[in-house]
C-alpha cells in the first residue's frame, strides 16, 4: 500500500521519522556529477529527502559506501535467462536491476496471448517492477512456422495493463517499409505509445521511414557509425551486451556525457552463467568505465536517460518523490552491489521468499515428428552451396558459398573445413517441417547440439557432424519437454531442461548455472569453440537479422527477405 501523500511531505520535510535512512553513504548526483555525503530517506516506496539529515524507524549504515539510482535494463527477453520470471527477478535485483522493460515475445511465439498473460501475471509479485512491451512480431516474418499468431486485434486489449509500456520491437523492419497491412494495423493502434525498434544495419532515406512510422528506440546498432546516425535521427539507442550480441566495446565512444542523455543499456539475450560469472547490467557498467568511458555518463544510461526514454518518470535519481530505487555499492568503477532496494524493499533472501507464486504454463509444448538419420542429409546437385557464416559476438551473419560436391545424392559435413549440418525441425505441431543447411563456425568435430531455444519460432535447431547423434539429439528434445542437448556416438552428454514452453527451466537458477557448465564443457569435447554455442545456435533461425538464416522453412536470404530456393 502506498503511503499517502500527506505523509510524504511530512517525512520529506522531518516532522516525522521516515520509514527507512541510508547514513552515512555518498550519493551520486546524476545532475552534477558530484559525490554528496547525505542521508536518504525513504517512506513505503518513495524517496522524500537527500541533502540533508533524518531520522527514521530503522537506520540503515552504508557508511564508506557509495548510492546511485537503480538500474533499468531497457530491453530484455526474461526466457533468455532461461529461468522464470520470479527467478530472474532473484538472480539480478541483488545485482542493482531495479526495473527490468522486457518483450515476452519468446514465450507469445510459442503459446500466444497466454504467454504474455504469465508475465504480466508474474510481473504482480517481483520485487524489481518487471515492465512488458507488448510483442508486435508473433511470429518475426512470414518465413517461419511459430505457434501462435497475434495481431493488433490481439494486443491492443492488454495495452492499458499497469505492467504494460507499448509496443515490443518491431523486429519485421521489411514489412514496416513495404507498409505491410498487417504491420501498419499495429503501429497504428499504438500511434502515440512506445513503440520499440529492431533494425539492423538499416541506414539513409530506409532508416528514415522507419522511425517516420512513430518507433522511438532500437538495440541493434553495431558501430559506432550506424548508432551516431540513429542518435542524430532521435532514436534513443540501446547499447547491448548480451551473451551473443556484444556490441558495448564497438559503442563505447558514444558514451559520453554529451550523448548519454540519449543512450540507455540493455542485455537482450543473457544466461545465468554469464550473469553468475561476470554480470549483468553491473558487468556493462564495469567494462564502460575500464574503456574510458565518463562514469557520469554510464550512470546516467543506466538509470536517469532510459527512465527519460521510456517514459518512466517517477525513477532514475535519489532524489524527492522519485521511486526508491538505489543501489549501495562499492565504488563507481567496481559496482558491486552491496544491498539493493527496489520500491523501498531491501532485496534480502526474506523479500523474494515473500512474494507470491505463478503457475508455470506451456508444459508439453514440444510435438516435434519423429526423425531419422535420412531426414538430415542435403539434395541438389549444385555444387555451389550457401553457408551461414559464425561471427563470434554478433548475431548477424556472413552470407558465404563454398563447393560442397554430392555424395550418393548427398552433400554431407565437411569438418575438415568446419562445414556441418544445420536443420531445423517444426515443434509446435502444426507442419512437420524439416529444413537442412550448412553452417560455419561452430568447430564441431563430431556429435551434435540442439535446442528449443530458437529465435523466435522457437522450433528445434541442431547442429551436427553425425546424421544419427541430430536424430538422437531431436528425439531426446520432445523427452524432456524441450532445453539443451549434447550428443556423440548415441549417447547424450549433457542436457538442461526447459519444460516450461520449451524456453525455461522450473530449477533455480543456480541450479541452472551449474548445468550450463557441464553443457558448455560437453560441446566444447565435441571441438565447439564459441563460447556461448547454443545461444549462438538459436540466433541462427531468426530470419531478421542479416544476412544468411535457416528457419522450418529453408535457408533464407535475409537481404532479399525470402527463402533461397
Amino acid at each position: 500500500m502506498r503511503p499517502d501523500l500527506e505523509t510524504l511531505i511530512a517525512a520529506g520535510r522531518g516532522e516525522v521519522p521516515a520509514d527507512i535512512v541510508l547514513r552515512g553513504g555518498r550519493v551520486f548526483d546524476l545532475i552534477t556529477g558530484q559525490l554528496v555525503d547525505t542521508d536518504v530517506a525513504i517512506v513505503g516506496d518513495t524517496i522524500v529527502g537527500v541533502y540533508g539529515d533524518y531520522y527514521g524507524k530503522e537506520i540503515v549504515d552504508v557508511a564508506g559506501q557509495v548510492l546511485v539510482p537503480g538500474f533499468i535494463d531497457t530491453h530484455l527477453h526474461v526466457e533468455s535467462s532461461l529461468v522464470t520470471p520470479l527467478e530472474f527477478d532473484r538472480c539480478v535485483t541483488p545485482r542493482g536491476v531495479t526495473t527490468a522493460i522486457c518483450d515476452p515475445h519468446e514465450i507469445a511465439n510459442v503459446l500466444g496471448l497466454p504467454g504474455i498473460q504469465y508475465f504480466l501475471d508474474a510481473s504482480a509479485h517481483t520485487l524489481m517492477d518487471l515492465r512488458v512491451q507488448l510483442s508486435s512480431c508473433v511470429p518475426s516474418t512470414h518465413m517461419e512456422t511459430a505457434g501462435a499468431r497475434l495481431e493488433a486485434a490481439d494486443l491492443v486489449p492488454l495495452k492499458d495493463h499497469p505492467a504494460v509500456i507499448g509496443l515490443a520491437e518491431f523486429m519485421n523492419f521489411p514489412g514496416v517499409l513495404a507498409r505491410n497491412p498487417g504491420c501498419m494495423a499495429k503501429l497504428a493502434a499504438f500511434r502515440g505509445r512506445h513503440i520499440d525498434g529492431h533494425a539492423p544495419l538499416l541506414r539513409g532515406n530506409d532508416l528514415n521511414g522507419y522511425i517516420s512510422a512513430g518507433i522511438r528506440t532500437e538495440h541493434e546498432a553495431t558501430t559506432y557509425e550506424e548508432g551516431l546516425e540513429k542518435l542524430r535521427k532521435g532514436m534513443r539507442v540501446l547499447i547491448r551486451e548480451g551473451s551473443v550480441s556484444k556490441d558495448l566495446h564497438a559503442l563505447a565512444p558514444l558514451l559520453t556525457e554529451r550523448f548519454a542523455p540519449y543512450l540507455c543499456l540493455c542485455t537482450d539475450d543473457r544466461n545465468p552463467l554469464d550473469i553468475a560469472e561476470h554480470g549483468h547490467l553491473d558487468h556493462m557498467i564495469r567494462t564502460a568505465i575500464g574503456l574510458g568511458c565518463d562514469p557520469l555518463a554510464v550512470y546516467r544510461a543506466a538509470s536517469l536517460s532510459a527512465a527519460e526514454a521510456f517514459g518512466l518518470k517517477d525513477r532514475g535519481l535519489i532524489a524527492p518523490g522519485k521511486r526508491a530505487d538505489i543501489v549501495v555499492i562499492d565504488s563507481l568503477e567496481g559496482c558491486h552491489a552491496r544491498r539493493v532496494f527496489a520500491g523501498g524493499v531491501e532485496a534480502t533472501p526474506a523479500a523474494f521468499a515473500a512474494r507470491g507464486a505463478v503457475a508455470p504454463v506451456g508444459r508439453q509444448s514440444v510435438k516435434a515428428p519423429a526423425v531419422v538419420a535420412g531426414d538430415f542429409r542435403t539434395g541438389g546437385n549444385r555444387v555451389e552451396t550457401p553457408v551461414i557464416g559464425i561471427i563470434p559476438g554478433k548475431i548477424i551473419t556472413e552470407h558465404l558459398t563454398f563447393d560442397v560436391a554430392p555424395v550418393d545424392g548427398d552433400k554431407r559435413p565437411d569438418v575438415a573445413r568446419d562445414l556441418v549440418k544445420i536443420a531445423v525441425i517444426e515443434r509446435h505441431g502444426v507442419n512437420g517441417n524439416k529444413a537442412t543447411g550448412f553452417v560455419r563456425g561452430f568447430g564441431l568435430q563430431r556429435g551434435a547440439i540442439a535446442g528449443t531455444v530458437c529465435h523466435d519460432h522457437h522450433n528445434i535447431a541442431v547442429v551436427g557432424a553425425d546424421y544419427a547423434d541430430m536424430a538422437l539429439a531431436v528425439e531426446r528434445l520432445g523427452q524432456i519437454e524441450g532445453g539443451f542437448v549434447v550428443v556423440e556416438r548415441g549417447h547424450v552428454l549433457a542436457e538442461v531442461a526447459l519444460p516450461v514452453a520449451g524456453l525455461m527451466s522450473l530449477e533455480p537458477f543456480e541450479v541452472v548455472k551449474d548445468r550450463l557448465v557441464a553443457l558448455r564443457a560437453a560441446a566444447r569435447d565435441l571441438g565447439v569453440v564459441l563460447e556461448e554455442p547454443f545461444l549462438q545456435l538459436a540466433f541462427l533461425c531468426l530470419p531478421v537479422i542479416p544476412h544468411l538464416k535457416i528457419t522450418d522453412h529453408g535457408m533464407v536470404d535475409v537481404d532479399r527477405f525470402e527463402v533461397m530456393p
